[in-house]
């Protein structure tokens, strides 16, 4: 059996009171529609038609080349959309979703179920419906004395007695797709708002003697579509409650969850500790035995197993088995560490790698460098890559000993086992072995000190 889906995500949500198209507003660091689409690549839906309209151009940027587009051009309700995708899928045979692309609660196993009793009740349409205790603004199923589905009634269009039904279309459909154009042809606007209601679509078939079914989900939640900023807040938080169950029934242990920020696409191992006010962010993947936090914020970066990271921001970076990163510390992109290094408070490390073994323990900068295994780099030692047009690189041998304070002026090659000396500025590369000094001779003026200071008494 063939599942085809349309997503519909052409309106601009004026609501949301915002530059940016509504269905492209993350939640736990996803757009939405990217969540539904995500969604239907799980249970692998032969194909996937977006219905786009303002901001067309900046959805094909966020979803590119795995689904297929339709636009609506003028905004003339659900049903038009729908109709939208008639020149990709209307003579198609098999089954057909219809899903809007800003209801990211939506999990693969109700979508399943959905599909399941749709084909065992050989259904031309099957609804998801939810129980709600204040189902304003959503549709309401109105079913006959059996409890068959009769239609689907906007809530604009309801009678007083059907605005007290409090079982609510979720906007989620389920059809025969050849059924599903046919009668999508025959849909008018003659309603409060004159618009082609997707809904409507129940009833033609109705009417027509094909059955329609309804499956409601056991949790509401799912139904909840984003509007304005405070529906997009309560599905954030709402979504973040199940990712954080999720890890910690994985073996992830979160001090406390309530303060833990975990987007969708974050991995974590077994017997990772995540301590309170931690973000891990975007596409990040944490191995297991590691400590996280607290107060660190990670984004799109990989961490090994064993890996500490303490009041720190990584982003774009990855980290070896067994290192200690912080507190304090800065990863920026291109930053790669090896097993066992240590990076230490106020540390920022750029576009660097950074053998094993290697430490940076405090109060330095290493940017567009090649650390090797075992290198010490001291207390306030900088790499200076920019001459103010062009970043150059610096490389440090095995072994090396960078002393406190030092500045290597790139493009620079310390060699195996070099050592240089404390508050230097070294601009030539250093051979293997040798020791390098480079700054101004001491100079003591006895007395001088105290006289200085006479001086200056006087002065005042």
């Amino acid at each position: 059996m063939h599942i085809h889906a349309i997503v519909l995500a052409a309106g601009q949500g004026t609501r949301m009171k915002s530059k940016l198209y509504k269905v492209l507003h993350k939640v736990c660091g996803k757009p939405m529609v990217k969540h539904i689409v995500d969604l239907l690549h799980k249970i692998q839906v032969d194909r996937t038609v977006v219905v786009v309209g303002h901001g067309a151009s900046l959805v094909r940027d966020v979803l590119g080349e795995q689904v297929e587009y339709a636009l609506q051009e003028q905004q003339l309700g659900t049903g038009h959309a729908v109709l939208q995708a008639a020149d990709l899928l209307e003579n198609l045979e098999g089954t057909t979703l219809i899903l809007y692309g800003d209801t990211p609660l939506l999990t693969e196993q109700t979508i399943r179920n959905l599909i399941q009793i749709h084909n065992e009740k050989q259904a031309a349409g099957t609804l998801l419906t939810a129980q709600m205790d204040n189902p304003t603004g959503y549709g309401r199923i109105v079913r006959d004395a059996q409890g068959e589905v009769l239609r689907i009634v906007e809530e604009k269009d309801c009678t007083d007695e059907e605005r007290k039904i409090t079982e609510s279309n979720t906007g989620t459909y389920c059809f025969n797709n050849r059924q599903l154009f046919e009668a999508l042809h025959q849909v008018t606007n003659e309603n409060a708002q004159g618009e082609y209601y997707v809904t409507d679509v129940i009833g033609i078939l109705q009417k027509a003697g094909h059955h329609i079914e309804g499956y409601c989900t056991n949790d509401p939640s799912e139904a909840i579509g984003v509007n304005d900023r405070v529906a997009l807040a309560q599905v954030e938080e709402i979504l973040r409650k199940r990712i954080n169950k999720l890890h910690m029934l994985s073996g992830v242990t979160l001090i406390n969850p309530d303060s833990t920020y975990i987007d969708a696409d974050v991995r974590i191992g077994a017997d990772t500790i995540i301590h309170p006010e931690c973000y891990l962010r975007g596409a990040t993947s944490v191995g297991s035995d590691c400590t996280i936090g607290p107060q660190t914020e990670i984004t799109d970066s990989l961490l090994h197993n064993g890996v500490q990271v303490k009041q720190s921001v990584l982003n774009q970076a990855e980290v070896g088995m067994d290192s200690v990163i912080g507190p304090f510390a800065y990863l920026r992109p291109g930053a790669k560490l090896a097993e066992r290094v240590k990076i230490g408070d106020f540390v920022e490390i750029k576009n660097a790698t950074i053998g094993e073994g290697s430490k940076v323990p405090h109060l330095s900068y290493v940017g567009d460098a090649h650390v090797g295994k075992d290198v010490n780099i001291g207390c306030g030692a900088i790499t200076a890559n920019y001459d103010g047009v062009n970043k150059h690189v610096t490389q440090i041998d095995d072994h090396a000993f960078i002393g406190s304070n030092s500045n290597l002026i790139a493009p620079i090659h310390i060699g195996k086992g070099a050592y240089i000396v404390a508050g230097s500025t070294i601009t030539h590369d250093v051979a293997e072995g040798d020791l390098a000094i480079a700054r101004s001779r001491q100079v003591n003026k006895p007395g001088y000190a105290v006289r200085m200071k006479s001086r200056i008494k006087k002065q005042k």
